[in-house]
């Protein structure tokens, strides 16, 4: 016999796993001088809520970019602001611009814990079981929803290292619900928020969206011309508004600044070129050309061999 198992009681069943995983330490925990990632996730909120926005992806006396500068897309910017907005109001101490660095306190620990929390239930938990209620599964079938759901990796990533990949996966899941449903101008806003939230959704883009989905979207069988013509403008449309309205703060400023926050996203030079989504190009030529040896960071940016 099938025992009805609700989405709703593995959903809660999942909560808890998480949970439970924030019951031991973080990475980085009591280890000076930079704390690990939790410290990093707090320095952006501190940034961000005492800084003008026109200094947050700048070098300056009040935001030393060495120190766990921004290197994310605008919306983890405005996700770090929210964030540490509600903390300030907690507790100033929290974000205390300067004196709060390495500021780890129980109280705060739980709040962090908290927000990733929050941000794991609101995009990705729901979007997953959304998409697997949409699919009508079974009840031996919905267990997919929770191997997916507290996926280990994810879940460590996320509660043990605090990260926020649970926004950026669960936007693009959205994306890829919309898409199913033919919702192909909600499913380019989507995916187009993905983006703005971590650079590592550009590795789904072009198979999963501009290679395949949405663009094959745009000319179903037996589509005219004209409506073909009129879906790839929807599409194109709704991702250059996207993109315009997340980063017009920065467009209005100066001139300097776009330039400033794309070089702090895709040339983090000072974190090392063999680090995290950096690191693909210069791993690969590395086996040939020990750049090491070669070359410093800074020459590899002005394009100088020293």
């Amino acid at each position: 016999m099938e025992v009805p198992y609700k989405l709703e009681v593995i959903a809660l069943t999942t909560i808890i796993i998480k949970l439970g995983a924030s019951v031991f330490p973080y990475s980085g925990k009591n280890q000076p001088p930079k704390f690990g990632d939790y410290e990093a996730q707090r320095h952006w909120m501190e940034i961000t809520v005492n800084l003008p926005i026109q200094d947050w992806y700048r070098n300056t006396t009040d935001n030393d970019l060495l120190y766990w500068g921004l290197d994310y897309p605008p919306l983890t910017a405005y996700q770090s602001y929210l964030t540490g907005s509600v903390a300030k109001k907690i507790n100033q101490d929290y974000v205390k611009l300067h004196v709060s660095q390495g500021f780890e306190n129980f109280d705060h620990q739980y709040f962090m814990r908290m927000s990733v929390l929050v941000s794991d239930c609101i995009f990705f938990v729901s979007a997953l079981y959304f998409y697997i209620r949409s699919l009508k599964m079974s009840n031996k079938y919905k267990w997919v929803f929770f191997a997916l759901s507290s996926h280990s990796g994810l879940t460590l990533i996320d509660y043990g290292h605090f990260q926020y990949n649970c926004v950026s996966l669960g936007l693009t899941l959205w994306a890829i619900i919309f898409v199913s449903q033919g919702k192909n101008v909600l499913a380019a806003i989507a995916f187009s928020a993905a983006l703005n939230f971590k650079q590592m959704e550009l590795y789904h883009a072009i198979l999963l969206f501009a290679g395949f989905y949405l663009l094959a979207s745009c000319q179903p069988k037996g589509s005219s011309l004209p409506s073909q013509l009129k879906n790839l403008v929807q599409i194109g449309a709704a991702t250059v508004v996207t993109f315009a309205i997340i980063w017009y703060p920065f467009l209005q400023i100066h001139d300097w600044l776009l330039q400033q926050v794309i070089v702090r996203l895709f040339i983090p030079f000072q974190r090392g070129i063999f680090e995290d989504y950096v690191a693909n190009f210069w791993c690969t030529l590395n086996v040939v050309i020990k750049i090491k040896r070669l070359l410093n960071p800074t020459s590899i940016a002005s394009g100088t061999i020293t």
